[in-house]
C-alpha cells in the first residue's frame, strides 16, 4: 500500500511559514488530500472550495474566522479579480494566518500577465505518483505505472478494471465540463477526436497540419485545442532543444500525456510516456524547489538523428536520455550526440539484467534510473 502522504507535504508545510503556496496540478491529482492532510494537522483551519455556493459567500466577505490558522482556498481562479482578492488577503492577514490555495493549472496561467502577486507566494506543482515517490518501488510498480498511470486513484485500485473505470469517467468529464469550463467550444466533436488521435501519437512530433487534415478543421482551431489540453494538465509538449529558444518553439513538438494509462499503443510507447512524465515531473522539482529554469526536450538533426529526451537547467542540456523497452546497446543516435557535443548519456532500458558503462554511455535499468529522479 503506498502511502498518500506526499512527499511534497513537508516541502509545502515548510513555505507556508513564509508566504502563501499555489498549489497546482492536473485535477483528481491529490491536491485536495494534500491539503486536508495539513488541515489535519492545525487547529483551527477551514477548507472553503469556490465551487460551493455556501463557500462562495464566506470567501467574497473573508468571513472566515479570525482565529483561523490556516486557510486552504480551492478552485479561486475562478473567482472574478482572484488575484487582487488574494492580494488584499495576504497583505492584511494576521501574522499567524497562512494561505494555501489549490486548483488546476490554470493556477499558473497568471504568471504570463502581469500581476500584483509578485514576491507572496511559493509555487508547487503537483504531478502524478513516480517511482521516485515511493519508497518501496519494484518492477511491479513500473508495470502499474504503465498499466495504469500515476493518479492516486486508478494506482491504488483493487483491479485494472476499476481503474479502466475511472479514468472512462475521468476523460469524458475532462472533455463535457473542464474544457467547456476552460473555453466555450463549438465543436465538442472536434477536440474528442484530437484527443482520441493524440493518445495514438505519443512520443513522434506531432504536425499541425496532419492532425488538422485528420480532424477536418483548421490549424489555428488545432493549436488553440492543444493549448487547452496543454492548460488543463492532460497532455504536455516537449520540444526539440536548440540555443535559440525561439526558434525550437517552431519546430514540431513531441505530446506525452499526465496520465500514462491513457497511452494507446504497446508497451515501449506506454514505457517512453512514464519516463517522459517522470522527467517532467524531475524537472518541476529544479525549478519549484531549487529556483533554478529547468526544461525537458528532445534532439533531433535534419538527418533524423534523434534522442528521446533532453534535460536542460538554465538553457544548458545536462544530461541525454533514450528509453527502450528492451534493448540494451546504446541507439546510434545516443552515442552520436553523446561524441558530438559530449553531454552525459543515459540509455534507460526497461528490461536490464545488468546495468553497466558502455564506454561512456551509461545504461541503467528503468528501476534504478526512476528511482533517482527529483520526486
Amino acid at each position: 500500500m503506498v502511502n498518500m502522504n506526499r512527499v511534497q507535504l513537508p516541502l509545502v508545510e515548510k513555505d507556508l511559514q513564509r508566504k502563501m503556496v499555489f498549489l497546482a496540478g492536473p485535477r483528481q491529482v491529490g491536491k485536495t488530500h494534500l491539503a486536508l492532510t495539513l488541515l489535519k494537522k492545525t487547529a483551527h483551519g477551514v477548507y472553503l472550495n469556490y465551487d460551493n455556493v455556501e463557500h462562495r459567500a464566506i470567501i467574497a466577505k473573508a468571513a472566515w474566522l479570525p482565529t483561523t490558522e490556516l486557510l486552504v482556498l480551492d478552485e479561486l481562479h475562478k473567482m472574478p479579480g482572484w488575484k487582487n482578492f488574494l492580494k488584499g488577503v495576504f497583505d492584511t492577514k494576521p501574522a499567524r494566518l497562512k494561505i494555501l490555495v489549490t486548483g488546476s493549472a490554470r493556477l499558473d496561467t497568471f504568471r504570463v500577465s502581469g500581476d500584483s502577486l509578485a514576491g507572496r507566494y511559493f509555487r508547487h506543482r503537483l504531478n502524478p505518483l513516480s517511482v521516485a515517490e515511493i519508497a518501496d518501488a519494484t518492477e511491479s510498480t513500473i508495470d502499474t505505472l504503465m498499466t495504469r498511470g500515476g493518479f492516486p486513484e486508478p494506482f491504488l485500485a483493487e483491479t485494472d478494471q476499476d481503474a479502466d473505470r475511472w479514468r472512462m469517467q475521468y476523460v469524458d468529464g475532462l472533455v463535457r465540463t473542464d474544457i467547456l469550463d476552460f473555453e466555450r467550444i463549438q465543436d465538442l466533436r472536434a477536440i474528442q477526436l484530437t484527443l482520441e488521435l493524440l493518445r495514438r501519437r505519443v512520443g513522434s512530433p506531432v504536425s499541425i497540419t496532419s492532425l488538422a487534415q485528420d480532424v477536418a478543421c483548421s490549424p489555428n482551431t488545432i493549436r488553440k485545442y492543444l493549448d487547452i489540453l496543454e492548460a488543463l494538465c492532460i497532455i504536455f509538449r516537449v520540444a526539440p532543444f536548440h540555443h535559440n529558444i525561439a526558434r525550437s518553439l517552431l519546430k514540431e513538438p513531441k505530446l506525452y500525456f499526465y496520465d500514462t494509462g491513457m497511452v494507446k499503443g504497446d508497451e515501449g510507447l506506454r514505457f517512453e510516456n512514464l519516463v517522459a512524465v517522470s522527467l517532467l515531473k524531475h524537472v518541476n522539482a529544479i525549478e519549484d524547489y531549487e529556483g533554478k529554469r529547468a526544461t525537458l526536450h528532445y534532439l533531433r538533426t535534419k538527418e533524423k538523428k534523434e534522442v528521446d529526451f533532453a534535460v536542460a537547467v538554465e538553457d544548458q542540456p545536462t544530461t541525454i536520455i533514450e528509453a527502450k523497452f528492451t534493448e540494451g546497446t546504446p541507439t546510434p543516435s545516443l552515442r552520436y550526440f553523446h561524441a558530438k557535443y559530449e553531454l552525459p548519456a543515459v540509455q534507460v532500458v526497461r528490461h536490464l539484467r545488468q546495468e553497466r558503462l558502455d564506454g561512456t554511455i551509461v545504461v541503467r535499468s528503468a528501476l534504478g534510473f526512476l528511482k533517482g529522479l527529483r520526486m
